[in-house]
């Protein structure tokens, strides 16, 4: 995949994942990708809400190591 921007948001509880999402994305290109660091228990259902409804696409959620949840978003 090719990750135009990342986002650590290790750490912090909702809503400020979203929030540092929203401001990455805002920053990219149509098309582009945004990597998402979280740690937050609630993070994959909370991703999953905001691209729906913001109309995003949600590329993929993976678990990594020590509690970490990866999100890609691709920017509409």
């Amino acid at each position: 995949m090719d990750i135009a921007a990342e986002v650590d948001a290790r750490g912090l509880n909702c809503p400020l994942p979203i929030l540092r999402a929203k401001k990455a994305l805002a920053a990219l290109q149509s098309g582009q990708l945004l990597r998402v660091l979280t740690t937050d228990a609630h993070a994959r259902e909370d991703f999953a809400a905001f691209t729906s409804q913001t109309g995003h696409a949600l590329v993929e959620q993976r678990d990594e190591a020590d509690g970490v949840t990866a999100h890609v978003l691709r920017r509409r």
